[in-house]
């Protein structure tokens, strides 16, 4: 082993006959990589292998606000529009309690059935709840919020609109 005051010329050498020697950066790049890598796949356990696209995302979505009676469900592409996301999904709920369960059992339908992990924000007041995926944001509204609001007219011209009637 062979040490030095200076940063550049820090050299460990683990063993005899060891053709290369690390250098303090070295070590401090591989390290660093290597922690965010399972701090990322701790934080998240999902791989980009298992994780669901987009568009099976935005399947199980719709589905799972129609069988839990949201309202007025509203699918926007935004591929080609702008890199938050692949596709904004906008729906109400009939009072604060019902918008913070749908987005609950949202979030859990998706980490166990598709194993795509969420952010959720807003759901303690019960107004306006956001939930990420990365792919699809899902905003879930009080009906007053969301008139509003009117993210609808922001993100679609009048006749692009999709809704679902449930």
């Amino acid at each position: 082993m062979k040490y030095h005051n200076a940063l550049v010329t820090f050299n460990i050498c683990p063993a005899p006959g060891f053709h290369r020697c690390a250098t303090q950066e070295d070590i401090v790049l591989s390290f660093t990589a290597d922690a965010a890598t399972a701090a990322d796949q701790k934080a998240h356990k999902v791989t980009p292998d298992t994780r669901a696209n987009s568009e099976s995302q935005l399947k199980r979505i719709l589905t799972s606000l129609s069988d839990d009676k949201a309202e007025d469900i509203v699918q926007i592409d935004l591929r080609g529009k702008t890199a938050i996301g692949d596709y904004m999904v906008i729906c109400s709920g009939r009072s604060s309690r019902q918008v913070g369960a749908l987005a609950e059992k949202l979030s859990e339908r998706l980490k166990n059935e598709l194993n795509v992990p969420t952010r959720i924000e807003g759901k303690g007041t019960g107004d306006w709840v956001l939930l990420d995926t990365g792919d699809v944001i899902v905003h879930i509204f009080r009906p007053e919020v969301r008139e509003f609001y009117q993210l609808e007219k922001m993100w679609l011209p009048g006749s692009e609109t999709t809704t679902t009637q449930s």
